[in-house]
């Protein structure tokens, strides 16, 4: 019960110095923008609280079912908070939204930054004491061949593509404040949406079969890393999807109106969580996994 206290009282400590960093460090690198609408100014706290909390719960999950301690563990954590929060969804940004001067670049120095002084902090302070476990009773065993890796990434790209237009339009696309702050209209159907994107923007096909490719490089290192069964890799990756990257959306801006990021919250959030379980069960090495389970059977 004590340890259950004070791992508690550790995650707590680590939300509030999460909301710290990010605070700090956004407000130090990225110039003020104009003001919030004040009808959102008062949401301005709560969804930093929010935020802070949701995402160290996660990252707090990741750390405590890590083999990886020390160094190891802290860049590998840097680099996928880096990697959720900042590269994924500003490539989006970069696509869709009309940026004034050099905010971009400096958002993903911010968004580094802060992955930067996060990560030892959350190691350190968690304090893993059962990492190092060499047991490999888990998902880390990934796909051996070159031919298992090309055939298997081809088919996660090609899910993600297939789940980021489908909940796209049937979620995103429905919302009238998301058509206007595009300036599109809605086809009719998804089928006919699909192919005015495909004659309008026939590399935006390319572009999320590509984004496909990078989330599988931001959860291979999360896989290897967890203990347990399969499910806890899925789950780590799903969460890390879902919802540390897609909790910024929580936060007033004068860049997007809230209707407009509402509707890619409940998007993108349920669209990455689904995304992050087929990615780790396919990436899987069946086989592997069999095998080993049939040997620890017999002995």
């Amino acid at each position: 019960m004590k340890r259950k206290l004070v791992l508690a009282f550790r995650i707590l400590l680590l939300a509030v110095l999460y909301m710290i960093c990010f605070s700090l460090v956004f407000a130090l690198v990225v110039p003020k923008q104009q003001s919030v609408p004040e009808a959102e100014q008062a949401t301005i706290l709560p969804a930093l609280l929010t935020l802070s909390f949701l995402n160290t719960a996660v990252l707090a999950y990741v750390v405590y079912r890590s083999r990886w301690a020390g160094w190891k563990l802290m860049l590998t954590l840097g680099f996928v908070i880096f990697g959720v929060t900042t590269v994924m969804p500003q490539i989006e940004t970069a696509v869709f939204v009309d940026l004034p001067g050099d905010l971009l670049p400096r958002l993903f120095v911010a968004g580094f930054l802060f992955a930067a002084i996060f990560s030892p902090l959350a190691v350190l302070l968690l304090r893993n004491r059962n990492a190092g476990d060499k047991r490999q009773d888990h998902v880390s065993q990934l796909p051996r061949s070159v031919s298992q890796w090309i055939w298997k990434l081809s088919l996660i790209a090609v899910v993600y593509v297939f789940l980021y237009f489908t909940f796209g339009y049937f979620v995103a696309w429905q919302s009238p404040a998301v058509r206007s702050y595009y300036s599109g209209t809605d086809a009719g159907n998804f089928f006919a949406q699909m192919s005015s994107t495909l004659r309008d923007s026939p590399w935006l096909l390319l572009l999320q079969f590509f984004r496909g490719l990078l989330w599988v490089a931001l959860a291979v290192p999360v896989i290897r890393m967890m203990k347990g069964s399969w499910w806890e890799a899925g789950l780590a990756v799903a969460l890390l999807f879902g919802v540390v990257m897609n909790t910024q959306l929580l936060l007033p801006n004068p860049l997007m109106p809230k209707d407009v990021r509402m509707a890619h919250l409940v998007e993108t959030a349920v669209s990455n969580f689904i995304f992050g379980w087929v990615l780790v069960w396919l990436l899987r090495d069946r086989q592997s996994f069999a095998l080993r389970h049939n040997v620890q059977a017999s002995s």
